[in-house]
């Protein structure tokens, strides 16, 4: 009978373990979205959680500095703009540019900057059709016609 209380406690003890790892791993990968200006109207006691923030690229504001990259990226809504500082291990994507859409991934410090842990970018106008002109249609299979 001792060997079976033993090997329960065995298990119950590494269940346990894994059942807290899961758990705290989940809290330090959560990662909520915020609009630039939900983040500047959050209060002070939130200032280091990791969140995700989108805005464009202002134009000009891009300076690199040794490792770190610092630049602003603005609501164009509501006009409120962010200072951002990126220190990741990550080269910044091809498509980070003046007015490109940016998302930064990081923690908002009580100065009000926020530092970024990574970037994804995007050009839109990369992307869009020009002003006045249709997009191209897909070619339907069915209508092509043969040179035979």
């Amino acid at each position: 009978m001792k060997t079976y209380l033993r090997f329960g406690i065995l298990v119950a003890a590494v269940l346990g373990t894994l059942a807290w790892l899961a758990a705290s791993g989940i809290r330090e990968s959560k990662t909520y979205y915020k609009t630039i200006s939900e983040l500047k109207s959050m209060p002070q006691s939130e200032a280091g959680k990791r969140v995700r923030v989108t805005g464009d690229v202002v134009a000009g504001s891009i300076r690199r500095e040794g490792t770190a990259v610092h630049f602003q990226i603005c609501e164009k809504e509501r006009g409120a703009t962010l200072n951002v500082v990126y220190t990741g291990k990550d080269p910044l994507p091809d498509t980070f540019r003046d007015e490109a859409q940016a998302m930064a991934d990081g923690k908002l410090a009580p100065d009000g900057t926020f530092h970024a842990s990574s970037i994804a970018a995007k050009c839109p106008s990369k992307y869009e059709a020009a002003p006045g002109k249709a997009a191209p249609q897909p070619l339907n299979p069915g209508t092509a016609r043969s040179s035979l």
